[in-house]
Formats: structure tokens, sequence, C-alpha cells
């Protein structure tokens, strides 16, 4: 069974008890932060093999990742979201994107961005 972007985003706000879309929301600030401040293609690899990636990236609301991890904490702090439902989603995010792209490609992804492995 293939799931849908909807399915896809209500398992990660599940996780985090909040809505799809502030999921999908959510996931798409912390894409765009990573496409900012990675040195090298490897969060394009993950995106593409990602279902919904693409799609979440799409919903930042033109967000381009600018401005630091701090812009990124502000951007879904202002969701209305706290550090372990940001952790949450971040770490099921991570888990589909293992389960999609590998391991080697999702690793060297967030090792591409030092800033995000206190956090994930």
């Amino acid at each position: 069974m293939t799931t849908t972007m909807d399915e896809y985003f209500t398992r990660i706000g599940a996780t985090a008890d909040v809505p799809a879309e502030m999921a999908r929301k959510a996931i798409g600030y912390i894409l765009a932060y990573m496409q900012a401040e990675s040195q090298d293609g490897s969060i394009a690899a993950m995106i593409a093999a990602t279902p919904a990636a693409a799609e979440a990236l799409g919903d930042a609301d033109g967000y381009d990742g600018e401005g630091g991890i701090m812009a990124l904490g502000s951007r879904l702090m202002g969701l209305g979201l706290d550090m372990g439902q940001i952790r949450d989603m971040a770490e099921e995010f991570i888990s589909a994107a293992r389960a999609s792209a590998g391991d080697e490609v999702v690793d060297r992804a967030i090792a591409s961005v030092p800033a995000l492995a206190q956090f994930i």
C-alpha cells in the first residue's frame, strides 16, 4: 500500500500531537534550513528519495532557510511547537527518510549541517 502525503504527515504530526498541516510546515522549515546550511548535494538527494519531502519544502511559506538555527527555531516555535515536539517530528521524518533514501544518504545529509546534529 502506498502512503499518501496526508497519511505521511498525519503520522509525523501524531508523534508530536499536532495536526498534519503543522507537521508538513515544520518539516518544510527544517528541510529549507538544511538546504541553506548544507555544503553538498546530500540534502537534495534525501529530499528526492523521501516521499512528501518536496511537498513539505514547498509548504514552507517561502522560507529559504536563511538566518541560522535560531531563525529556524523561531519559525518552529512560532507554529506553537516546543522543543520536544520539534525533536519528535524530526526523528519521525528522519526515520522515514532512512527507510526511503537509505542510511548513507541521510547520515551524509545530517552531517552536512553540523548545527543540526544536536537536535536530531
